[in-house]
């Protein structure tokens, strides 16, 4: 056959063997060649047997390890400023509630993100996502949030779907109106609600561009009683859901995912033993973020040993946001979640690809390295696949692949 590209010369081509499992198996090909044509996978084999049977372009590998792109599932990156002088505070003590409450955290970026135009907000993500690229992220979740205002929303994610058709990933809009009670509604949440459910989300779902609808469901922002209101709304809408649940109090925002048949619960940081097993027999994604937890200094993480145990699909993202947690980097999550979670480098490797995939209802489409899937690959000089959440500070990236075509490539 004749192929658009080959890849050989592989030291090994890593990939999975049950993908429909809550935690995949990793699976190794030694010496091992892949076959791209129109970006989509069309054969995977040993090198001898790739060159044997197609022909096409050659790249050869070098003897470095071929690896599923990254796919980070959980993203804040349409902002204007970040939030360093609140890592300072926490340092000296604050909470995160604490700062949050006394008009810091995400109020706090309401004002420039709302005053900002498109091109800037457009420029500045831009920006950031090539960087995610560089650490060898080939999907990403966008949501809105920072504006909380109907006029602020929809240039977020009109933002988001401009940043999706003009970067070389595929990027998945979240409309995330319910971040938070904007300040001149914070002791008037009926009047917001009403906004979000009769005005927004009417006006995000006719926009047309996000796909998902997320909540913050804590209990110093949305309850469970609201959060339901606003994500019914939402599925009225035909917007498929998230939620933000059990970050810092369980107050059954695991258990309303499940209720809610959402696609993904994401932090769980304090998840009760009800809502890890009402998730999973709602067959609901826990998309753990591990560098949030790690960057509020946290005392304890999300219980990832336990939900894995119990069957649970579980997936890793970065929460790359101007506040709680300024990471771009998968690799790093990665290291954080063998640390801090004590899930295994394949596990998390898994749960950094294939189960993220899951997690934004792409797992037909990328998230590992299969026959009809894209050609999302990244390219590392490592020994193992134990390297990349040991050694972390420094990329060993080689080549970032997107759709059969190289997106970033290291100097």
């Amino acid at each position: 056959m004749k192929l658009d590209l080959i890849i050989h010369n592989s030291s090994s081509i890593v990939t999975f063997e049950d993908e429909q499992s809550p935690m995949p198996r990793v699976k190794t090909l030694e010496n091992g060649a892949i076959g791209i044509k129109d970006g989509i996978i069309m054969a995977i084999g040993t090198s001898r047997e790739i060159l044997a049977e197609h022909s096409g372009e050659l790249l050869d590998a070098r003897g470095t390890m071929i690896l599923p792109g990254f796919v980070d599932s959980h993203t804040h990156p349409v902002f204007v400023h970040t939030r360093e002088q609140e890592f300072t505070m926490r340092l000296m003590g604050k909470s995160y509630v604490e700062i949050s409450q006394a008009g810091g955290g995400i109020r706090s970026t309401l004002r420039t993100s709302r005053e900002a135009d498109e091109e800037t907000l457009y420029n500045l993500a831009y920006k950031r996502i090539r960087r995610m690229i560089s650490l060898g992220t080939t999907s990403l979740e966008a949501k809105s949030g920072y504006g909380l205002s109907t006029e602020s929303e929809l240039k977020q994610v009109s933002v988001i779907g401009r940043l999706g058709k003009d970067l070389p990933i595929d990027i998945i809009p979240t409309f995330m109106g319910a971040h938070e009670y904007p300040a001149e509604y914070k002791d008037n949440h009926e009047a917001y609600l009403r906004i979000l459910c009769e005005e927004m989300i009417p006006a995000v779902a006719e926009q047309g561009i996000a796909e998902f609808c997320d909540i913050f469901t804590e209990a110093h922002v949305y309850s469970v009683a609201e959060s339901r209101r606003v994500l019914a709304t939402a599925r009225e809408y035909g917007m498929k859901l998230k939620m933000h649940a059990d970050e810092i109090e369980a107050i059954g925002g695991a258990e309303l995912a499940a209720e809610l048949g959402c696609i993904s619960a994401d932090h769980l940081g304090a998840a009760s033993d009800t809502g890890i097993q009402a998730l999973k027999e709602a067959g609901v994604v826990a998309c753990l973020l591990p560098a949030t937890l790690f960057s509020l200094r946290a005392k304890s993480y999300a219980r990832a040993r336990d939900m894995i145990r119990q069957g649970l699909t579980v997936a890793i993202a970065t929460d790359y946001n101007p506040g709680s947690c300024n990471c771009d980097s998968m690799p790093f999550a990665m290291t954080l979640a063998c640390l801090q979670m004590a899930m295994t480098p394949a596990e998390a490797l898994a749960a950094a690809t294939i189960n993220a995939a899951k997690a934004i209802d792409r797992a037909d489409q990328t998230g590992s390295i299969a026959l009809g899937k894209q050609a999302d690959l990244v390219i590392w000089d490592i020994p193992s696949i134990d390297f990349i959440p040991y050694h972390f500070g420094s990329s060993h990236i080689v080549r970032v692949i997107k759709k059969g075509h190289t997106i970033h490539l290291q100097d």
